[in-house]
C-alpha cells in the first residue's frame, strides 16, 4: 500500500478507506465484470400472478426443440382431422390436447400441424361461443356462490369470489376489444 511511482500511467486514486490505487487497476476491474456470465436466474424472470404478486415457477415446461419428434405417425392434415372430429364432440381446445396426446400419441399439434387447436377449431368453425378460459372463471364462479350460500361466513371465499369476478370482467373487456364477444354481452354475478 505505498505511493503510486511517478512514472506509473495512470494518476493514483483514493478510495473511501484512504487506500491508493491506481486507475489503471480499477480500470481492469471494472472491464472483468463486463465479461462475467450473468446469473441464471435473470434468465427465467417470470411475470407476477394478478392478485398476489407471488412468482411461482412450478408447471411443466415444454421441449425448447422446435421441430416435430420424428417417431410421430401423423401428418399435419391428419392432426387437422383429429382435432375436429374430437372437437364436434364437445371437448375445449385443452381437453382437446390431452385426449391427442393419450389416445393418439400426438406430443404437441402446434408443432405438427403448424397451428394451435384453437386456431384449427375457429378455420372449421367449431370454437364455442364463449372461449375456454372465461368458461373455466364462470364456472368458478359459480362453484364459490354454492359454497357460500351454506357457508355465509367464509370470508376468504368471500375474497376469492371478488378476485374471480374481477378477472371475468377484465377478460370479458379484453374480448369485446377483440371481437370475441358480442358487444351487448354481459355476466351477471
Amino acid at each position: 500500500m505505498g505511493i503510486a511511482s511517478i512514472d506509473s500511467p495512470t494518476p493514483p486514486a483514493i478510495t473511501a478507506g484512504g487506500v491508493v490505487k491506481s486507475l489503471h487497476f480499477q480500470q481492469s476491474q471494472a472491464n472483468s465484470n463486463l465479461y462475467k456470465q450473468p446469473r441464471r436466474t435473470a434468465l427465467l424472470t417470470k411475470m407476477a400472478r394478478m392478485h398476489s404478486r407471488k412468482k411461482g415457477n412450478a408447471g411443466s415446461k415444454k421441449p425448447i426443440k422446435k421441430a416435430a419428434p420424428a417417431w410421430v405417425r401423423y401428418q399435419a392434415k391428419e392432426v387437422e382431422l383429429l382435432v375436429a372430429k374430437v372437437a364436434k364432440e364437445g371437448k375445449t381446445p385443452s381437453q382437446i390436447g390431452i385426449v391427442l396426446r393419450d389416445s393418439y400419441g400426438v406430443p404437441d399439434i402446434k408443432k405438427i400441424a403448424g397451428k394451435n387447436a384453437t386456431a384449427i377449431m375457429k378455420e372449421k368453425n367449431l370454437l364455442p361461443q364463449i372461449p375456454e378460459d372465461l368458461m373455466a372463471l364462470i364456472k368458478r364462479s359459480v362453484t364459490i356462490k354454492k359454497h357460500l350460500e351454506g357457508q355465509k361466513h367464509d370470508m376468504t371465499a368471500v375474497r376469492g369470489l371478488g378476485l374471480t369476478d374481477s378477472k371475468i370482467r377484465r377478460i370479458v373487456k379484453y374480448y369485446k376489444r377483440e371481437n370475441l364477444l358480442p358487444q351487448d354481452w354481459s355476466y351477471d354475478p
